[in-house]
């Protein structure tokens, strides 16, 4: 395995993490903007307005996407599992 390879892989497992955790910061990101821009306008100060509702959306949304993280990850990990092999095939 050249050097080639290994940044291909770590490249691989930075875009499975972009994958797995970018939507749900994204869902984060909108509800916080959402929330914050309702305290403004109605000039409500309770902490509990911003977390409630963040953390409700932040686990729906893990619910939904769910069986696509985890098919994201299998993938991923069979594509190790493979490079593994292939270097334990070549070494020999």
């Amino acid at each position: 395995m050249n050097e080639t390879e290994i940044i291909e892989m770590c490249r691989e497992a930075i875009m499975v993490m972009l994958r797995i955790s970018g939507p749900i910061l994204l869902v984060g990101l909108v509800v916080g903007v959402v929330v914050s821009l309702f305290q403004a306008v109605t000039q409500i100060q309770e902490v509990t307005l911003t977390f409630v509702p963040k953390m409700l959306a932040i686990f729906v949304v893990t619910i939904l996407l769910l069986p696509f993280m985890l098919s994201t990850l299998k993938g991923f990990t069979q594509l190790l599992a493979d490079k593994i092999v292939q270097i334990g095939q070549n070494g020999s």
